[in-house]
């Protein structure tokens, strides 16, 4: 029989943005059997090469998971019909209804909007005058404001939007009591719009993928209540974090920051080797099930039997990265997958980019001697949810 290790005993706690030194070790060897925090125990993926095949071959599934006690970090594994949960032919159908949302195209139309949100937060910010907290100022109300207008979701709301998506996320922050309350309290939220937009739609998302549920019949209204919950928390979530994530990885590192100071065209480069380089989950991914047997990593994983990607080792593989543990905005190395892989790659993947963009071009034009309003020591981390980032962040800059 092959050991099972607890997860917290194979790497520790994780500590601010850190990888796990474990990680090093582990990509040396076969996979090994894990116990995550809930669920039934997995294999452990920890290199780049075998990520991108539990995460694109389709002989690793999701929907297999429908059912089972899915290994995971997190007490909530979400709707049965959430996207992450589905396989093709069902996740590209309803992924199709929204995709066009988040191209490339119409997220460039989407930045000037973006833009003008973040100069209004960083007048505020300067009106007020240091020290400020990034996070509470101006990391999470950008792309809060950019995904509700989007979606069609009043962002006065975005206090509220704030505990659910915690709750949604929650690792031990929440009971399990207060989870089922705050993400019942979003499902109603979410199906009170919908009511609303059936009476009287609007040109935004939410309107268009009602017009899909009761026009054209291509999705059910579970699908559609999950779909706008799934948009809502993951349009806003990951960037809010990932803001003041890489704001602190660069004031940590003077010597790249003085390099995207001195040019601003590094910026769109540096986003991606911040996202290889931040490791912005505390755990591993939602799990894939085998099958059919499948060689992998060095050894059989068996049909039927759980895989579990860790991105955050996966993307300081030293095969596929020199020098992977090294900030390095000029890199040029393979693409990161910081954004998955394969079908399940983030739908708002193009969103996210341009508004880190957005968020960093316009903090360090704006605020070009930026810092620490003390010193890091003052940042205050997230605990107790399955993403890293800090919960307060005091700034400052000279007046």
């Amino acid at each position: 029989m092959t050991t099972v290790k607890p997860w917290s005993d194979l790497l520790g706690a994780s500590e601010r943005l850190d990888v796990a030194p474990a990680f090093d070790e582990l990509r040396e060897q076969p996979l090994c059997r894990v116990q995550l925090p809930y669920g039934e125990p997995a294999w452990l993926v920890t290199r780049y090469e075998d990520a991108k095949v539990v995460l694109g071959d389709p002989r690793f599934s999701r929907a297999a998971g429908a059912g089972r006690d899915e290994p995971r970090t997190r007490l909530h594994m979400g709707s049965p019909g959430n996207l992450l949960r589905l396989d093709p032919p069902e996740h590209s159908r309803l992924r199709r209804l929204v995709a066009k949302a988040f191209t490339a195209r119409r997220v460039e139309q989407l930045r000037p909007r973006a833009q003008q949100v973040a100069d209004h937060l960083v007048d505020r910010m300067l009106a007020a005058g240091p020290p400020t907290d990034l996070v509470e100022d101006f990391a999470l109300p950008l792309p809060i404001t950019v995904i509700c207008e989007l979606l069609g979701v009043p962002v006065e709301d975005r206090h509220d939007f704030r505990v659910w998506s915690d709750a949604f996320l929650s690792t031990t922050r929440f009971t399990p009591e207060e989870v089922a309350e705050h993400t019942g309290r979003m499902r109603d939220y979410m199906a009170g719009l919908i009511a609303e937009r059936r009476k009287a739609p609007q040109d935004d998302l939410l309107s268009a993928l009602v017009e899909a549920r009761d026009q054209h019949d291509r999705l059910s209204e579970e699908e559609l209540l999950t779909m706008a919950e799934g948009i809502l928390v993951a349009g806003h979530e990951t960037t809010a974090s990932q803001i003041p994530n890489f704001v602190y990885v660069l004031l940590t590192h003077p010597q790249a920051l003085a390099a995207l100071r001195a040019d601003p065209d590094l910026i769109p480069q540096a986003v991606e080797e911040l996202m290889r380089y931040v490791p912005l989950g505390n755990g591993a991914g939602s799990a894939r099930y085998a099958l059919e047997d499948v060689e992998l990593g060095g050894v059989t994983v068996r049909a039927g039997e759980p895989v579990v990607v860790a991105l955050q080792s996966a993307n300081r593989d030293g095969s596929v990265y020199t020098d992977p543990a090294t900030l390095d905005l000029e890199r040029k190395e393979a693409s990161h997958i910081g954004f998955g892989h394969g079908p399940h790659h983030c739908l708002g993947a193009q969103l996210a980019r341009m508004e880190l963009q957005v968020a960093l071009g316009t903090l360090l034009h704006r605020l070009p001697d930026l810092r620490f309003a003390a010193s890091e020591e003052g940042t205050v981390w997230k605990t107790g949810v399955a993403t890293r980032a800090p919960a307060r962040m005091p700034i400052a800059w000279d007046q």
